[in-house]
C-alpha cells in the first residue's frame, strides 16, 4: 500500500528528539496502545531526513522526506535495516516511524 506524508516542512532535530520522548512514554504508559496513537507527520517527515543516504534504504527515505509516495511495505523493511546501523536514540525514533507508517495504513484501510 503506498502511503505519502502530508507534512512539507520537517520537525526540527529539538521537535523529533522531544516527540519521540513524548509518543514512547504515551504509548509506554498504555496496556494495549492503539495504532493509531503516533507521531504527527512533520515528526516522521523529520525522523526521515536524519536517515537519507545513499543506501537503497536511505534513497526510500529520501523519497519520503522530498514529498515523494512510498510503499509501505519497503518503507517497513527501509527501517528496520536503518536499526540495525543507529544510535539507542536513532532506534527509538525508526520504531517511533514504524508506528507512523502502521498508522498511515490503518487509516487508508479504514476509508
Amino acid at each position: 500500500m503506498y502511503i505519502t506524508c502530508r507534512a512539507t516542512v520537517p520537525a526540527s532535530e529539538t521537535q523529533v528528539v522531544t516527540a519521540v520522548q513524548e509518543l514512547l512514554d504515551r504509548r509506554g504508559s498504555m496496556a494495549h496502545a492503539p495504532v493509531t496513537v503516533a507521531v504527527t507527520d512533520a515528526v516522521a517527515l523529520g525522523i526521515a531526513g536524519f536517515f537519507v543516504s545513499r543506501t537503497d534504504s536511505g534513497q526510500l527515505l529520501e523519497r519520503l522526506f522530498r514529498g515523494g509516495e512510498v510503499d509501505s511495505a519497503e518503507l517497513l523493511e527501509a527501517i528496520a535495516f536503518e536499526k540495525g546501523y543507529a544510535s539507542a536514540e536513532g532506534g527509538a525514533a525508526l520504531h517511533c516511524l514504524a508506528g507512523w507508517v502502521q498508522a498511515k495504513v490503518h487509516a487508508l484501510r479504514a476509508a
